[in-house]
């Protein structure tokens, strides 16, 4: 039976068909093979009970507050501004690219629009300053990551819904590992420039008047920040409601500075509402097919081999890690989460596994997985805005990225308290 799924899951990748329709497809052959009764029945109950998740409803509040953020001009001022703090350090403006992606990280819960903003304002500087053009590529692809792990994360809402995890705790959990790979990625770029300088590009000159001028430009994604887990935290608000608070800090920000207009706004509705279809057709393709896999015995079948194995703790993570790392390279993140999440983190959790840290570690799998051909998301976001040139490029310069992200889970697996600590905090 898992044979027959994986081997209808490639063909329909291979046919190139979209995600959220392949889920499906895969979904009515599996019920149609092996099951007794029309499963299909089930899609309008299944379609409606997800979409009526009110945890749900933070995912196109998240969206339309990336897209203020683009559309109105605040990412690309706060970029300029970053740009005059990092010159000194080898590497230059690729620092800036990973401290941006960071921040905004910390108000768009999205890797992809991440990449996608971050990269609108970055790649310009390429040619201007020398840089290797493979690793400043790199620099956006992996960074733009970091916007599902640092919170808020739409994929952290997504994961807490299938596990009945907290979701405040999962954001707390985030946070240090968050700064902790954003620091190993700048010190990937670090290592490299010391070992190759002409990869660098020339130093940007500036000054401590210019720096200090810019530091406005860096407050509106502090106060969003703020806005959105400081609610949550205050008892202010819940998950759904502080993502909707963002919009509102976010809108007001841009008000302030003349920059909401009727087209701006017109714009990040229209961007929202194509990217929030996008995730919920993904969403409910994806239940459907857990039902599905459910109802047959697969689910079941999987568990009861991987516990017949007789694997150690360790062995299992290390197996997971394998799994995840190889149907990365061939799935959509999201669609992968909502596909095996029901599966596998049941049994990790009665290996001894905390919920909260698997999730962790599973939203930094999925960070590798954005950036590991040939279906890494990321890859094709930063050259989709490059407009020239074969992928190739992209991929070259990700490659060290991927490296720093297994040292992060490795990292994760020797000290768990770096994600433990701050929701362990909390709960005292």
């Amino acid at each position: 039976m898992l044979i027959v799924t994986l081997a209808i899951l490639i063909a329909l990748l291979a046919l190139a068909i979209p995600v959220a329709a392949g889920l499906g497809i895969l979904g009515l052959s599996l019920s149609a093979i092996y099951s007794k009764l029309p499963l299909s029945l089930a899609m309008g109950e299944i379609a409606w009970g997800t979409s009526n998740n009110f945890l749900l409803v933070a995912i196109p509040f998240f969206v339309l507050l990336g897209e203020i953020l683009l559309r109105s001009g605040m990412a690309e001022r706060m970029y300029n501004a970053l740009v005059l703090w990092v010159p000194w350090l080898p590497g230059g403006l690729m620092h800036s690219n990973i401290a941006a992606c960071a921040m905004f990280a910390a108000t768009s819960g999205s890797s992809v629009a991440t990449a996608a903003t971050i990269g609108t304002v970055a790649l310009g500087e390429v040619e201007k300053r020398g840089y290797s053009e493979r690793l400043f590529l790199g620099t956006i692809a992996a960074g733009g990551t970091l916007g599902i792990l640092i919170p808020p994360s739409i994929n952290m809402i997504v994961y807490g819904v299938l596990t009945d995890t907290s979701i405040p705790k999962l954001y707390l959990a985030g946070f240090i590992p968050g700064l902790v790979l954003a620091a190993l990625f700048s010190l990937t770029v670090l290592l490299i420039c010391l070992i190759w300088p002409r990869l660098g590009g020339a130093p940007t000159e500036t000054s401590w008047r210019q720096r200090i001028a810019a530091l406005p430009d860096l407050l509106p994604p502090l106060i969003i920040f703020l806005a959105v887990l400081g609610s949550i935290y205050a008892g202010w608000a819940t998950a759904t409601e502080s993502a909707a608070l963002g919009v509102i800090a976010a809108a007001a920000i841009a008000a302030w500075n003349r920059k909401l207009t009727l087209k701006t706004l017109l714009s990040a509705f229209e961007g929202t509402m194509r990217t929030t279809a996008m995730i919920m057709a993904i969403l409910l393709a994806a239940y459907f097919l857990n039902f599905v896999i459910t109802s047959i015995g697969l689910t079941g079948q999987v568990n009861r081999f991987i516990t017949n194995l007789g694997l150690s703790k360790v062995q299992l993570l290390i197996v997971v890690v394998i799994f995840y790392f190889i149907l990365g390279m061939f799935m959509e993140t999201l669609s992968m989460m909502v596909a095996t999440v029901p599966v596998i983190a049941p049994i990790m959790i009665n290996a001894g596994y905390d919920p909260v840290w698997f999730g962790i570690m599973i939203i930094i799998l999925m960070e590798l997985a954005m950036i590991t051909p040939p279906v890494g998301i990321n890859l094709y976001v930063v050259q989709g805005l490059r407009k020239r040139g074969r992928i190739d490029d992209v991929i070259i310069g990700a490659s060290p990225f991927v490296v720093t992200m297994m040292v992060m889970l490795a990292i994760l697996a020797i000290w768990p308290s770096i994600a433990l600590w701050l929701p362990s905090m909390a709960a005292t």
